[in-house]
């Protein structure tokens, strides 16, 4: 362990963009112990300036040299400029977490969810790299590590209906698009998303593999096994684009490896770190994509037991995809990062 700092030097590598502008709030509301804050995007965005803690910082253009005497690099600019960029930051100095899917799936860079498995940061000294799972992935695994450190999970089948700000700025923008167009008698046109997202539900996110699945569904299986440490763990998964803004929803059924009654999930999910048992179906208490913005809790609820299988138990899921989902947990693990490492 280095001598501990009262206080950081942080880079933000896509400051600009949805998550990254995110990064800034998540950093202010848990009141991070920043000393100088490097925000950097691309040429577009050279001079534009951010309000951190009242101040304004002008954006840098992000370079290889861009990381000089910083301790902890926050990535959200994608996996090709994280590819290129991600290895010199590690190089000058900094620890890297990254947002993007570059480095999820190198066995030599963890995969970390901080309720899940912070242990497994310690590997960071491998690369200097530390990786940010998907955002589904997480707040999944929020839900079910009380679970399955109770009595393990044989398999999972999760659908998820996801909001468009996954896809970022100009899928928001389509949806306002395509519900105004609609109000105003207009035809629809689909230019971020293969069809219509307006008013439908597009069973596509990312591009099919070969196996019929797609991308995202991939990512699911493969960050549950590595973050769980469980090669022989079931994971099968459809993802699906909704039309709402904020807030990605999951519902997940288990086959546990031990019976466990849904009121024991209940009561360990009550205690979970990072997560609010919402649930009261019978006065319509139950997680809501429109209650989780904004929030940093993952939101669980309509717990019951599976009748068709002798050990299983459905959940519903919920969770802001741009902070837990991205956002929050980078700062999570600079935070356990600056508790016990650096």
């Amino acid at each position: 362990m280095r001598g501990k700092k009262e206080k950081y030097n942080v880079a933000i590598a896509g400051a600009t963009g949805a998550v990254g502008g995110a990064m800034l709030d998540v950093l202010e509301r848990r009141n991070f112990p920043v000393n100088e804050l490097r925000l950097l995007a691309s040429e577009r965005s050279v001079g534009k300036k951010l309000i951190f803690r009242g101040t304004e910082i002008a954006v840098q253009l992000l370079t290889k040299d861009s990381f000089t005497d910083i301790d902890i690099a926050l990535f959200s600019a994608g996996a090709s400029r994280s590819l290129e960029f991600a290895p010199a930051a590690a190089a000058s100095g900094a620890v890297v977490v990254d947002n993007s899917s570059a480095f999820r799936m190198d066995p030599e860079i963890p995969l970390i969810i901080p309720e899940v498995n912070p242990h497994a940061i310690a590997q960071y000294t491998k690369r200097g790299i530390i990786a940010n799972p998907n955002c589904s992935t997480i707040q999944m695994l929020v839900a079910l590590k009380p679970v399955y450190d109770k009595v393990g999970i044989k398999r999972i089948v999760v659908s998820t209906y996801q909001a468009v700000s996954g896809t970022g700025a100009k899928a928001i923008e389509e949806l306002k698009t395509q519900i105004l167009d609609y109000a105003a008698g207009k035809k629809m046109e689909a230019k971020v998303y293969p069809h219509q997202i307006a008013f439908n539900c597009l069973p596509q996110i990312d591009s099919f593999l070969a196996n019929g699945y797609t991308k995202e569904e991939m990512k699911m299986v493969n960050e549950t096994r590595k973050i769980f440490e469980d090669s022989t763990i079931g994971v099968t998964a459809t993802t699906v684009r909704v039309p709402v803004y904020f807030g990605h929803s999951e519902a997940i059924n288990i086959e546990t490896n031990k019976k466990i009654s849904a009121q024991e999930v209940k009561a360990l999910l009550a205690d979970a770190p990072g997560v609010r048992l919402v649930d009261d179906p019978e006065r319509g208490i139950y997680p809501l994509a429109t209650d989780c913005a904004g929030k940093f809790e993952t939101l669980v609820g309509r717990i019951r037991e599976d009748e068709s299988i002798d050990r299983g138990i459905n959940l519903w899921v919920v969770s802001d995809n741009i902070l837990k989902g991205a956002a929050l947990n980078a700062v999570q693990i600079a935070e356990y990062l600056i508790a016990h490492y650096i």
